[in-house]
């Protein structure tokens, strides 16, 4: 059987307008993250049941609403990687019912605390209702425990850790931060954040910096100034994928949160113009938060989906690269996202329902990337996803490759000296990049489409121009010459 765990201490009056003035400061504490990892936990799940995602665990905790940040992360986590068991336990002890099934998020949160979580005060309504139930919750673990032949709670933990699909990986996953090069050069954040932490350069990105691993950034400076953003190697990889030069317009076409968008921005010296795109109202307002975060000037937000923009309206007539990162299932950042704690992660891509979600997923991005390809003067399109899968990769490139070649396009290699390319599902994936899920920490795809001839066409304009600037300095020392003549002449 399980030990039983001391009952903790109960403070009645619970309401939060009511919580009396003796109650101390670290109970009122606890109380309200209790409340605010049950809101952002009856997001995830409602968000999970639907197969649609509102947000990572990280994006919802670190949101403006949530004030005691650190707290409600760890109640969340914890509560998710004991939610099976907790549902379980709530069933066989039949609590969960009457008005507080309205609120089982809450009575989630409370009962991992009661069985699992640190010892101490509970405070609210909520909490002695549970506590009053605690030997009807001990029992009903105990018989758990019981009929799967577990001695205690470790072992039931180890078993459903051992029976999950996740990518498990001893290696923790280090903190990556982009120094925004419209606000600081690399060297100016390298000894600022030295001063705290051990910080390399990264190969493949410039200005990415690698810092050890649970380097908790959130409040430092540098990332409140917008100086640095934190994002990761692969989301990283993209815009200089992309490669727009200074001077060029360019869309993002999926753009919130926007740290591919300002990225871009940084990678153009601020210079030219980018239309960032985005749907969501509420994921807009996070987008124009982060554009002004990072001085990112020549960007111009539009609360529009990309498919209604015309590519034959005057507008768009000078578009000369375009980054489409849609709507995916995220499936390569679970690591990141933590979403194998979400009760759907468990049931894999054998679901129907889950594979359903991901041919929906494909249609999406296939139209997305065929109407990318329709602007007439673009030259430069990556396509992107934080997916793992096939159908939304390899298979949708695949199948846009006819409608490609009719419109000037062909693939061309990014990062060529990435080791790990696409699946060799048809000829040319050799030109795609992936990154390893469990060795790099996130699943990403890149594939880079390039107008034919274009590479052939800047070369004979850089010609052109070459030939221009020495006809010009020869004009200019002709003149320079005669001038020279003339004035000896006056002067003599």
């Amino acid at each position: 059987m399980a030990p039983k765990k001391p009952k903790p201490k109960v403070i009645p009056n619970s309401g939060a307008k009511n919580l009396k003035p003796e109650v101390k400061r670290i109970d009122r504490s606890a109380y309200f993250a209790r409340r605010e990892a049950a809101k952002v936990l009856r997001s995830l799940l409602q968000g999970d049941a639907r197969r649609r995602a509102v947000g990572s665990i990280k994006s919802l905790v670190y949101s403006p609403s949530i004030r005691n940040k650190k707290a409600t992360y760890a109640l969340v986590c914890q509560t998710l990687k004991h939610l099976p068991i907790i549902k379980d336990v709530l069933e066989a002890a039949n609590i969960l019912t009457g008005k507080w099934k309205r609120q089982g998020e809450l009575i989630y949160i409370i009962t991992y605390d009661i069985l699992f979580g640190q010892e101490g005060s509970l405070v609210g309504d909520a909490e002695k209702f549970v506590l009053l139930k605690n030997d009807a919750l001990q029992s009903a673990l105990a018989q758990i425990l019981k009929r799967r032949g577990m001695k205690d709670i470790k072992d039931l933990m180890a078993s459903a850790i051992s029976s999950s699909s996740f990518p498990a990986s001893d290696v923790p996953k280090p903190r990556y931060v982009r120094v925004n090069a419209l606000k600081m050069d690399v060297e100016s954040a390298l000894l600022e954040l030295r001063k705290q932490y051990e910080v390399l350069q990264d190969d493949t990105v410039h200005g990415l910096l690698i810092l050890p691993p649970g380097a908790d950034l959130h409040n430092h400076p540098l990332v409140k100034n917008g100086s640095v953003f934190m994002q990761g190697k692969a989301s990283s990889m993209v815009a200089v994928a992309l490669g727009p030069k200074p001077g060029w317009e360019v869309i993002d076409a999926c753009a919130a949160p926007g740290n591919k968008t300002v990225h871009l921005a940084a990678l153009m010296k601020g210079k030219g113009k980018i239309i960032a795109c985005e749907l969501n109202k509420e994921r807009v307002q996070r987008l124009e938060d982060n554009v002004k975060l990072a001085g990112a000037t020549n960007v111009k937000v539009m609360h529009d989906d990309f498919l209604n923009l015309n590519p034959e309206d005057p507008s768009y007539s000078k578009v000369r690269a375009i980054l489409l990162d849609p709507s995916c299932s995220g499936s390569g950042t679970v690591v990141d996202r933590l979403d194998h704690l979400l009760p759907s992660y468990g049931a894999g891509n054998s679901d129907p329902s889950n594979m359903n979600r991901l041919r929906k997923l494909a249609a999406f991005q296939k139209k997305a990337l065929e109407h990318a390809l329709c602007f007439p003067a673009v030259e430069r399109i990556v396509y992107s996803t934080c997916s793992i899968h096939q159908i939304e990769n390899e298979d949708v490139v695949s199948s846009v490759l006819p409608f490609a070649s009719t419109h000037g396009f062909q693939l061309a290699t990014t990062f060529p000296q990435w080791p790990q390319r696409g699946l060799p599902t048809f000829d040319g994936s050799q030109h795609l990049l992936r990154t390893d899920l469990v060795k790099d920490k996130e699943g990403f795809f890149i594939a880079l489409f390039v107008r034919k001839n274009t590479h052939q066409l800047e070369t004979v304009e850089k010609s052109t121009d070459k030939k221009f600037t020495r006809k010009k300095k020869r004009v200019n020392y002709l003149i320079a010459k005669m001038l020279g003549k003339w004035l000896y002449t006056q002067l003599t």
